[in-house]
């Protein structure tokens, strides 16, 4: 099918180029854009390097506590811990990214198991929702990234709780149905197999050697991270290329019309894709040009909904419940972002 073979293929060739591009810089070669002059390229490769720079030890770190709880931590135990009222159901959803701050990827394979075996499905989905934003990783990366703006950083944890309990009362009051595909979905993207696969090794009561589980964390680890870094890269690459061979004005345009430069960040978060641990860099290095309310609208929007966990919800859940879930988180983190902008300017 042409959605399979794009996602085969995209990664590696994403992958190639980023690489061919990295090896351009760390030997001083020349890199031939036609926007950029002398000038512009220093500043994109000073730019580029700064955001992978600042993002690896961060993305780092969150690739390897979501390994050790994929290997070490059964989904039982989060399971147990489910209320079935709403109100208190959509509450726990959003903070259980401050036990288990697992990253996308992760979770919608593991959502998907625990809403089979009983847990409450819109718990799963505001856990998708905001477990990558309202987590203590991306509360230091953001800390980290925004530490001169507070705002910005409370403005992120309470957006992403806020948005995801409100679509967790709303899933709770209207969804009815089952939300998940029927049969055996396949998997939208080859890491979410990954996650599922080692997350089950855990969940037999008999489990194996630690030095065994050692490894297994060690290895999802790696994957998680080249799989990841790959979106970091391409990301800074995008964010380098836009503040440099864009032209000035035309970024002053967008940022000096509100509800323009807040659709903009919202859907250059969405196709950048990144982790949600490494957008608070990017997002910081365009706080010198848009307001605070787009830079919000980009890091809440960003690790809520995004191309890669579309594809992967498409894969999990029933198309309908995926397009009102898009919608949802869309307009709420327009409008809300906009409100908290105006509040902390």
């Amino acid at each position: 099918m042409p959605l399979n073979r794009l996602l085969r293929w995209s990664p590696p060739a994403l992958t190639v180029g980023c690489a061919v591009l990295l090896i351009l810089i760390a030997f001083n070669r020349p890199i031939y854009l036609p926007t950029l002059g002398t000038a512009e390229l220093h500043a994109f490769t000073t730019l580029f390097l700064s955001v992978v720079l600042e993002a690896l030890p961060f993305m780092l770190l969150g690739v390897i506590v979501s390994a050790l709880l994929q290997v070490f931590v059964s989904e039982q135990a989060i399971r147990s811990l489910a209320p079935r009222n709403p109100v208190l159901g959509s509450v726990f959803g959003a903070l259980l990214g401050l036990l288990f701050p697992l990253c996308e990827c992760g979770m919608i394979p593991v959502v998907r198991r625990l809403i089979r075996k009983g847990m409450p499905a819109y718990i799963g989905i505001v856990y998708i929702l905001a477990g990558p934003i309202v987590n203590p990783i991306v509360f230091a990366s953001t800390y980290t990234a925004f530490h001169a703006q507070p705002g910005i950083l409370y403005g992120r944890m309470g957006l992403g709780f806020l948005v995801a309990f409100l679509i967790g009362l709303v899933l709770s009051r209207y969804m009815k149905a089952n939300p998940l595909r029927t049969g055996h979905a396949t998997h939208a993207h080859a890491h979410a197999h990954t996650h599922e696969h080692v997350h089950h090794s855990t969940s037999h009561s008999e489990r194996p050697p630690l030095g065994a589980r050692l490894a297994s964390t060690l290895g999802h680890a790696s994957e998680e991270f080249f799989d990841m870094g790959k979106y970091l890269i391409f990301g800074a690459l995008l964010t380098a290329l836009i503040q440099t061979g864009v032209d000035r004005s035309s970024l002053d345009a967008i940022a000096s019309h509100e509800a323009l430069s807040q659709l903009f960040m919202m859907a250059f978060a969405y196709f950048l894709s990144l982790c949600s641990t490494s957008d608070a860099f990017v997002a910081a290095s365009f706080s010198h040009l848009f307001a605070a309310g787009p830079l919000l609208a980009f890091l809440v929007f960003g690790p809520m909904i995004d191309l890669k966990n579309t594809l992967m919800l498409f894969s999990a859940f029933r198309g309908r419940i995926v397009i009102a879930v898009v919608a949802l988180t869309a307009a709420l983190v327009f409008a809300l972002s906009w409100l908290t902008g105006q509040l902390i300017t």
